[in-house]
């Protein structure tokens, strides 16, 4: 089965939602993005965001995680029905990734991913070109990350 027999182009899949803690936006901060206002609500005040929030690499990993959850559930339902999922992966990149909302500590982001093409690659018969629009949107319904991922996948 190939992806797009799945999901035609245009259907939107909800993935998941992660709550943002305070405790995960400091844990993460602390491994991988240390600036004052992801590490304490004391260094966040005199931030332009004036509170705690996310590195915006923290809610782009949410999303892959959310994905990967998402994929997991969804190979092992197929398989069980007697379908063979797609083979999905590995990725060769991203593009017009944007953090448009600050995502502060307490919020809820729910994710998304959205088929917007999908192609033979003629450089290498066998795989396809999946492009997928990528979103967050929090509790709130602001949209706080959006981005396009390639995607390969093996017939």
């Amino acid at each position: 089965m190939k992806f797009t027999e799945l999901y035609p182009v245009g259907h939107k899949l909800e993935l998941g939602t992660v709550h943002f803690s305070a405790e995960s936006i400091i844990r993460y901060a602390e491994k991988f993005d240390p600036q004052p206002f992801h590490l304490s609500e004391e260094g966040a005040k005199n931030s332009v965001f004036e509170g705690l929030c996310a590195s915006g690499w923290q809610t782009s990993a949410s999303w892959m995680k959310c994905f990967l959850n998402y994929w997991t559930k969804e190979v092992k339902r197929l398989t069980s029905e007697g379908i063979e999922p797609p083979k999905l992966g590995p990725s060769p990149g991203i593009a017009n990734l944007k953090w448009l909302h600050p995502v502060y500590a307490g919020d809820d982001v729910t994710y998304f991913a959205t088929l917007l093409a999908a192609r033979p690659l003629a450089s290498r018969p066998g795989l396809l070109l999946n492009t997928t629009l990528n979103e967050g949107v929090n509790q709130h319904g602001e949209l706080v990350v959006t981005f396009e991922s390639k995607v390969l996948e093996f017939e």
